[in-house]
């Protein structure tokens, strides 16, 4: 009986992070598109004020930066996670740290939509396809979570189970 509650609890978390990650994709998507058309397009005029040429720095180092903090600290908490004793905290606690991931990374899509919106530069194009590759990277699978945490044969065998539809 307690094999089926730990289960059904990692299942509920396993969803709930697969379900955030297609929730903030859907959002960021559009919203990036619709500016880079009209990036694009030349011919739109949405009368935007201008805005200081201080702050497309400030945009981009900060796109930048959080894009490279977002690594360091999914690394630390990967750490963290290894060492967990109990396989359903470390799944948890690893799965925790991927939902964090995507609010992070989501929040650089916008940063990089904002940025293209009013300064229309390439660099936040690069920003939002480097967040693009990281919200590939970041996917949770259990062959990476496998990987990743460093579990063992039967370990993984239970993540695939638990990734499986009802």
């Amino acid at each position: 009986m307690n094999k089926e509650i730990n289960s059904t609890r990692l299942k509920k978390h396993y969803r709930s992070q697969e379900v955030t990650l297609l929730v903030l994709m859907i959002l960021a998507l559009p919203l990036f598109g619709v500016v880079y058309l009209y990036y694009n397009s030349g011919n739109l005029h949405w009368n935007l004020p201008e805005i200081p040429d201080f702050f497309k720095g400030l945009l981009a180092g900060l796109g930048y930066g959080v894009l490279m903090g977002q690594y360091f600290i999914f690394r630390d908490t990967l750490k963290k996670a290894r060492q967990e004793e109990d396989f359903e905290e470390k799944i948890i606690f690893f799965l925790d740290a991927s939902k964090k991931r995507f609010f992070y990374l989501f929040g650089i899509s916008l940063i990089s939509t904002v940025g293209l919106l009013f300064y229309q530069t390439a660099w936040f194009i690069i920003l939002f396809a480097l967040t693009l590759v990281f919200f590939s990277l970041a996917k949770v699978s259990p062959e990476r979570t496998k990987r990743l945490l460093r579990l063992s044969k039967e370990e993984g065998e239970i993540l695939r189970l638990i990734s499986r539809p009802d």
